[in-house]
């Protein structure tokens, strides 16, 4: 008995290889991150969908211990608007849809203590069937914009894909306004401006930003590109014309125009071609 006891002992030291290893992914989105925690099985020749995992009942959304997703910014997962925070990531596949819940308890093992009232979403999303294989369940992301990406869950032929948008675009335009009101440089507003014209539809406030700049800095012919740019989103074309061949004369006297003539050339190329 003794010998057993210390066979076991000895053997309960060495590490063994999981048959779902553990993954973190932490994804850049806007200017905040979105972490997932969650295991990979594999389908080791079985049928996943509709079998090993059924259909219309709720899934860990992995093995072991549930996924869990953090958002370090309040964002828009799938349409619906949830807090920043961390959050139990479950799922209830279907044979075309699939409905994704998140819930505020993020230690739970299996989904038999499952509180809907900790509850915070549910979304619904198409199922796809893809032709590439997936041996290990896998959670990535993909299609980046600056405030947005695509989350896709990817096992054996299955494919779900979730939007994300991270709210983060308000918060930094909050940050821009405190920042201009304690007396901005000439580079604060047009960073401003560039942020604005880029992420938001506040094209007047962004023409105010980027001419305080030039009036600061009036030999930055960059600032005139992106003035330029702004102009024509706001649909004076003429104007952002004009504007564009100044940014070419005032650059080609410059030892290095920075790329700006010919990103200058490039946009009125593309207004006269509307």
């Amino acid at each position: 008995m003794t010998a057993i006891l210390c066979c076991n002992s000895f053997y309960s030291q060495i590490k063994t290889p999981k048959p779902s290893p553990t993954a973190t992914i932490s994804q850049e989105v806007g200017v905040s991150n979105v972490i997932v925690e969650y295991s990979r099985p594999g389908v080791k020749g079985r049928e996943i969908f509709g079998e090993l995992v059924p259909f219309g009942k709720i899934w860990r959304t992995g093995a072991n211990k549930a996924t869990k997703i953090t958002f370090e910014n309040d964002c828009i997962f799938g349409g619906k608007e949830v807090p920043k925070g961390s959050y139990s990531l479950f799922t209830i596949p279907g044979k075309g849809e699939w409905q994704i819940l998140l819930n505020k308890e993020t230690e739970l093992w299996g989904s038999g203590e499952y509180d809907k009232e900790k509850q915070v979403c549910s979304i619904t999303v198409e199922a796809n069937q893809t032709e590439n294989f997936t041996e290990s369940f896998t959670i990535d992301f993909e299609t980046f914009k600056s405030f947005s990406t695509i989350m896709t869950m990817k096992w054996a032929n299955t494919k779900i894909s979730i939007d994300v948008k991270s709210q983060g675009a308000k918060k930094l335009q909050k940050d821009y306004m405190d920042l201009l009101n304690e007396g901005p440089s000439a580079n604060d507003y047009y960073n401003g401006a560039k942020f604005l014209v880029d992420n938001t539809s506040e094209f007047e406030l962004a023409l105010e930003w980027i001419n305080i700049a030039i009036d600061k800095r009036p030999d930055a012919f960059w600032m005139s590109y992106h003035k330029a740019r702004i102009l024509n989103k706001l649909g004076n074309l003429d104007g952002s014309i004009s504007t564009a061949n100044y940014v070419i004369d005032i650059a080609s006297d410059k030892k290095d125009d920075y790329g700006y003539i010919k990103k200058s050339k490039e946009l009125i190329k593309k207004i006269k071609s509307k």
